[in-house]
């Protein structure tokens, strides 16, 4: 359930100048996505321009990408923090919360993008909304979807099963988990939610970031468009 939207250029605008915030030294955590793949190819021509920093990849394809941008890499066991981290959103409200997990990542980005001094959201127009609207993504434990399916429906939440688009079968996360896709119309208070999608059994993680988000580097046909948490 990726999602679409933007053009290429503005998020190749966003990654690149949120790129150009990662200071020598730095741990920075590489998210998932299109956006976020433009900010790691940033920080690999950095590196080969001498930039010393160590990156936390949030999934196998950030990984993949980074060792290709010959970005070294490390773990937050590693790690004694996070100075920053970049990652893109599949959808973005007037206040900075964030709703991610397009790519199914979202319970690893949430676990470094919380750990994080700083965590700048890379985005293009089309992610940017009044009210947060879009299905959440919720990683369940494979044993437990149906149960969740219906504790979600009981919170008047209409949720769906990510399905794979080339291979018979569901979604399968990182962790080898499952991904429900719940569509709760309007949200008017995000962090409500978040807090009672936590404490369903079998819930992993969902991808509603509240409070987390510090400021979103908005690409566009001009430049960027920066957006900070008040």
């Amino acid at each position: 359930m990726k999602t679409t939207g933007g053009t290429d250029d503005q998020k190749r605008r966003a990654g690149e100048r949120a790129a150009e915030l990662v200071a020598d030294g730095d741990v920075v955590g590489l998210g998932t996505g299109s956006t976020a793949a433009h900010a790691i190819r940033a920080i690999g021509r950095r590196v080969d321009n001498g930039l010393d920093v160590r990156g936390i990849p949030t999934s196998f394809d950030a990984r993949a990408l980074a060792r290709d941008a010959g970005i070294p890499l490390c773990s937050l066991d590693d790690a004694d923090g996070v100075d920053l981290a970049i990652d893109g959103a599949d959808q973005v409200d007037a206040d900075l919360h964030a709703i991610k997990g397009g790519g199914a990542a979202h319970a690893r980005e949430k676990v470094v993008d919380a750990a994080a001094d700083r965590f700048v959201v890379v985005a293009d127009p089309s992610k940017m909304t009044d009210a947060l609207s879009r299905a959440v993504p919720i990683e369940v434990l494979p044993d437990a979807y149906a149960a969740v399916e219906r504790d979600l429906d009981s919170l008047d939440g209409e949720s769906t099963l990510r399905r794979a688009e080339r291979k018979d079968g569901p979604v399968v996360t990182d962790n080898g988990n499952l991904v429900l896709d719940c569509d709760f119309g309007s949200i008017g208070d995000p962090g409500s939610l978040a807090a009672t999608l936590s404490g369903v059994p079998g819930v992993v993680e969902h991808g509603l970031f509240v409070d987390l988000v510090d400021a979103v580097y908005v690409g566009t046909d001009d430049g960027v468009d920066v957006r900070r948490r008040d």
